[in-house]
């Protein structure tokens, strides 16, 4: 990357207190624990309370992120909200959350990219860091999933949880930070993985209420296969255009939808499991907020040196994948 060297400063996470684990799904749709684990890995997720919405979860980890940087919210420049489950159509989340944290000073704005959002979010805002536009970026992965999920459909509602994740990135020291970003998209399969209703094609309407069209729809066996293929594609790409080599990877962080997928990325990359964050048994797929919550329980369970090259990289609906790979 051009410019001054932009790397991580802080991270920070936050999921909801409410727990929802397969053997409460068993007795809402036709399913059980043995067949979500087998197929996806996940055995519980979080759910956030009828009064938590985006920005709150979004608010918890980025204070957390804040106080690990030692950065105060006054001297945030910037504030990017990934997500798709914003409070409201406008204003953006990332502006409620300026308010909230009283960072008076920083540009907001929300960023969608679906399950990639979190890696956009990043590019963006260390482009910007880079140029010397701005100082100290927050960027947050923040979703409520349960509150777009229809759990009568077994074929989602296994799927997602509810969750944030933040960093705060700035200048660091030469030789450290983000060497690379790899963000791609194919609109073609835009039709897979989708949410119809509450736009300008398809208003809210009885009709749109009755149709379901306000609710995750998902065409899993084709999302499944080009994530298998992304994944590890948009890694390598990533690791080429840093100059770095699989072997130097020490710890990769991908996004949380299903284990199988994560083991094929592994495979690609010739790593073994230790040196890759899983925690979608916990969490399941929270979208934006997946890669920065995994990176945060990394950085608390002591797994992330000075140092690591890591690898971050994730795929979504648009269809959408994104890559980053830094030295720590």
């Amino acid at each position: 990357m051009n410019g001054r060297p932009v790397g991580i400063l802080g991270t920070g996470k936050y999921v909801p207190d409410r727990v929802l684990t397969n053997q409460q799904l068993e007795q809402m749709v036709e399913t059980n624990d043995e067949w979500i684990t087998t197929r996806t890995g996940i055995k519980e997720r979080r759910i956030a309370s009828e009064a938590q919405a985006s920005s709150d979860l979004a608010y918890e980890a980025s204070l957390k992120a804040l106080a690990a940087a030692n950065v105060a919210a006054e001297d945030i420049d910037l504030i990017v909200v990934a997500t798709i489950t914003p409070d409201m159509a406008f204003p953006s989340t990332a502006c409620i959350l300026q308010e909230k944290l009283g960072a008076k000073k920083a540009a907001a704005f929300d960023l969608s990219a679906a399950c990639s959002g979190f890696i956009y979010g990043l590019a963006n805002a260390s482009s910007l860091i880079a140029t010397g536009m701005y100082r100290h970026a927050l960027v947050v992965g923040a979703e409520c999933l349960s509150k777009i999920t229809d759990y009568t459909d077994r074929n989602t509602c296994i799927l997602f949880g509810d969750g944030a994740g933040a960093v705060v990135i700035g200048e660091v020291p030469e030789g450290r930070g983000f060497r690379s970003f790899e963000l791609g998209a194919d609109g073609s399969g835009g039709e897979l993985l989708r949410i119809s209703g509450g736009g300008s094609r398809h208003p809210v309407s009885p009709d749109t209420i009755d149709e379901k069209l306000h609710y995750i729809y998902m065409a899993g066996r084709d999302v499944f296969k080009f994530a298998v293929r992304i994944m590890g594609t948009a890694a390598e790409e990533a690791l080429r255009k840093a100059g770095l080599a699989k072997e130097d990877i020490d710890l990769l962080v991908p996004h949380q939808a299903n284990i199988r997928i994560i083991q094929s990325a592994l495979e690609r990359l010739d790593l073994p499991e230790d040196k890759c964050v899983v925690n979608v048994d916990k969490y399941g797929n929270v979208s934006a907020a997946s890669i920065p919550i995994a990176l945060a329980e990394a950085v608390e369970e002591g797994r992330v040196n000075e140092g690591d090259v890591l690898v971050l990289v994730g795929f979504g609906g648009g269809l959408t994948w994104g890559a980053a790979a830094l030295v720590w």
